[in-house]
């Protein structure tokens, strides 16, 4: 499977308001990002009206939910949104989808829909990219699942068009590299774009990041992990070369908190 060219992604929730949000997608597009990535939680404006209004403000910037979680819509009313996020977008739309967060039971039930078993959500998922398929018809919505577990990304290889790699923050090379062996063994001939998500670039990481992750910088750069990436810009694109050549990975996603520090990247790699 030959490496793919470089392309980038930034996420961010629409937290601030409308005008800060559209303000944030133009800026992604003037900075050369390939796509706008909205996470999915009842606590944001839900990923469908952020992600419209993302791109009624800009031209080429791609849009795409990071990810939706399976436990908060049906496979078919998750396949309604997309399908009409694409139409409405001209087809710059990406679906990302995943099972989603253990925290996300109480929110399951808020909507009155059962969290259910990995293996349920998983086929949730499944179901998702049948419904998408039979909508778009002749059009193919690019599908994104974030893949974190054996089972995922066995889905992943068959069904993807984007893995998303979903290992823990502190996972190694090593097992980074076990990962892709078996989304590619699922794969088999398919082309599969592999990707993977930065929270954190330089040497600090703010508050409500480690929050998030449940690790300090210390850490990170103690276990030299592939969710942080830091030096010079020389030796951040050398590492993402490095990236690519050892695992495949060609579209890297950044925290949006980060989205200026990371552009230098963006301009020098894009396309490459």
């Amino acid at each position: 499977m030959a490496n793919k060219a470089f392309r980038f992604g930034v996420v961010a929730g629409a937290t601030e308001g409308g005008a800060k949000w559209l303000q944030t997608a133009r800026r992604a597009e003037e900075l050369g990002y390939s796509t706008l990535l909205c996470p999915d939680n009842l606590n944001l404006p839900t990923p469908t009206a952020a992600l419209a209004a993302a791109a009624a403000v800009t031209s080429e910037l791609r849009v795409g939910s990071f990810v939706l979680a399976s436990p908060l819509r049906t496979a078919r009313a998750a396949a309604w949104e997309a399908h009409s996020l694409a139409v409405v977008t001209g087809h710059r739309f990406e679906l990302g989808l995943g099972t989603g967060l253990p925290t996300m039971r109480h929110q399951a039930e808020e909507l009155g829909l059962p969290y259910g078993s990995g293996q349920e959500r998983l086929d949730s998922i499944s179901e998702t990219i049948d419904h998408v398929r039979r909508l778009d018809g002749d059009e193919h919505s690019p599908v994104m699942i974030a893949a974190g577990g054996p089972k995922a990304r066995r889905l992943a290889g068959a069904k993807a068009d984007i893995v998303t790699l979903a290992g823990g923050v502190l996972t190694t090379r090593e097992e980074m590299a076990g990962y892709v062996g078996e989304i590619r063994e699922a794969a088999g001939d398919r082309e599969v774009e592999l990707a993977l998500n930065i929270f954190v670039v330089g040497e600090q990481v703010p508050p409500w990041i480690r929050g998030f992750i449940g690790v300090d910088a210390e850490t990170l750069i103690e276990h030299d992990s592939l969710t942080m990436i830091r030096g010079s810009v020389d030796d951040m694109a050398a590492e993402l070369e490095r990236r690519r050549e050892e695992l495949g990975v060609s579209y890297f996603s950044v925290n949006g908190a980060f989205i200026e520090e990371f552009a230098p990247l963006v301009a020098r790699l894009s396309g490459k």
